[in-house]
């Protein structure tokens, strides 16, 4: 039976965002060992979805002796510390070394961490792993489209493939993926790899994949993959811009079977002159906050939307209080906000208990963008915040938002869901769960990015999403960030970028 190692580091770097910490880690998941097996194998797990999509697929092809070492998972936030980094890195290691033999790796991470003292932290795992486990033994790797790909990294694995959608709902499909082309790459096939990096640095709002430039680019990879035999796996990655790294941009990576690099070449290039073409395309407009209030006054129909620019789910704080503000003010009826990241307000709530009237301090020590914001209070619910998503990104998965508490303002009536653990709100389970009819709902204020189209589609058709332009961390107005490291020139900071076509036919 084939020994598989399996190992991955989940974090979405934000260069702008405070240091990630071992806590931060702890709190959403560490595993190690059989822990892995165990809890891959369970019908919800708490794992990222790529390890039970994995293990699933494995074990439907056939016999195989899992050896699992470690998953390190963190929300969004800032480089992790670095002797946290060689922590882990060096368990990693230690672990990989036990293990020999091995028939095969498996790294399971997100691909857009850094580390305060490394900047390619991904690639220097890849190149760790090759470096124990030598030349031949195939290494297979699933990332997050809003990765951060480097040459390293390619260089050191056998077969590369990234998501596919975005709001992100394909990871256990990727992974199962991955578990073929493992299977493929045991049976004796040798792969051939591709790279392409474009000075493109998108918002990631238009990174969305059921319509757009980037959604056009991914159907042109699939379709390649469906009527060329020779092309394993075409991935186009949208990147992580707000990692203010060299390696950002969009990239294509090409794995080709039977070492066929012609082929390769061929289908990179190919994506990649249309991504480059195309880029004025990467344009989207937000709604300013005035404009968001009035149109929330106005509506006919309810409406949801996103405050673009704190989504945790990207490195940022969840506790801007700028769209809650006007909205409030605006005494905008049948508001409902969530989630909102303060930890001291929801223990308050917690104290006081259910039905209790108070004084709300939101933000009670302010940070660059998450000022004070007071209002009387009145606590609704209270909840221990744990759950299994329904729907989305988070379906079959178990969540954890540590003690929650749902407020409704006076004056206004808006309804707030406060949270302890730093969370996007992208699965509606969040908000129902403290009782609240979303369907009742006139304006649904979501701290998320994207990811909560999969999760309230539901209740939302897209003319009735939309996107504020409020201040934060992940804001998709990059002109709001002081780039250091980003390779510069790139469209669309630098309508002066050009892309040299390396000529490939």
């Amino acid at each position: 039976m084939p020994r598989i190692a399996i190992l991955g580091l989940h974090l979405e770097a934000n260069a702008f965002a405070p240091v990630t910490l071992r806590e931060d880690f702890e709190q959403q998941g560490i595993a190690r060992g059989a822990e892995i097996t165990r809890l891959s194998r369970q019908p919800n797990s708490s794992l990222p979805a790529e390890l039970p999509g994995f293990y699933g697929r494995m074990d439907a092809t056939g016999d195989w002796t899992p050896c699992p070492i470690l998953i390190a998972a963190a929300p969004p936030g800032g480089p992790i510390e670095q002797a946290l980094f060689l922590d882990f890195l060096d368990e990693m290691q230690r672990g990989l070394a036990a293990a020999l033999p091995l028939d095969g790796v498996y790294v399971a991470s997100h691909g857009a961490s850094s580390a305060t003292g490394d900047e390619d932290s991904d690639g220097t795992i890849l190149a760790m792993v090759r470096r124990v486990v030598g030349p031949r033994v195939p290494v297979v790797v699933t990332h997050d489209l809003h990765c951060n790909v480097s040459e390293r990294m390619i260089a050191a694995l056998d077969c590369f493939i990234a998501y596919r959608t975005n709001p992100h709902v394909d990871m256990a499909e990727r992974a199962a993926e991955a578990a073929d082309a493992m299977r493929e790459l045991l049976g004796g096939t040798r792969t051939a790899k591709a790279f392409l990096r474009l000075p493109l640095t998108p918002p990631s709002v238009t990174l969305l994949t059921d319509e757009g430039p980037y959604a056009d680019l991914v159907r042109d990879a699939e379709a390649l993959m469906a009527s060329d035999p020779a092309i394993l796996n075409a991935s186009v990655t949208g990147g992580f811009t707000f990692s203010d790294l060299p390696k950002c941009g969009i990239t294509i990576t090409v794995t080709a079977r039977d070492s066929d690099m012609a082929a390769a070449k061929r289908a990179c290039a190919q994506l990649a002159r249309r991504g480059w073409r195309e880029r004025a395309r990467h344009t989207r407009r937000l709604l300013s906050i005035p404009e968001a209030t009035q149109l929330a006054r106005d509506a006919t129909q309810p409406v949801i939307y996103s405050d673009a620019g704190d989504n945790p789910g990207g490195g940022g704080r969840g506790s801007t209080a700028y769209t809650l503000r006007a909205l409030h003010e605006a005494r905008v009826p049948g508001v409902v906000l969530g989630l909102f990241v303060d930890p001291a307000l929801a223990a308050e709530a917690h104290e006081l208990g259910e039905g209790a009237h108070f004084h709300a301090v939101f933000n009670r020590t302010e940070s660059e963008f998450s000022q004070r914001f007071e209002s009387g209070a009145r606590v609704v619910k209270l909840t221990d915040g744990e759950g299994v998503g329904r729907r989305g990104t988070m379906a079959g998965r178990t969540f954890q938002l540590g003690p929650t508490a749902l407020l409704e303002l006076d004056d206004s009536g808006m309804k707030i869901v406060v949270i302890s653990l730093r969370r996007q709100c992208h699965e509606p389970r969040t908000l129902e769960m403290h009782g609240i009819d979303i369907g009742a709902a006139r304006v649904v204020v979501v701290k998320s990015r994207g990811h909560f189209r999969a999760g309230f589609d539901e209740f939302f058709t897209p003319d009735r999403i939309h996107e504020v332009d409020s201040p934060g961390l992940t804001s998709p107005i990059l002109t709001n960030f002081a780039f250091k490291r980003l390779p510069r020139p790139a469209w669309p900071l630098d309508p002066e970028a050009e892309w040299t076509d390396p000529g490939w036919n």
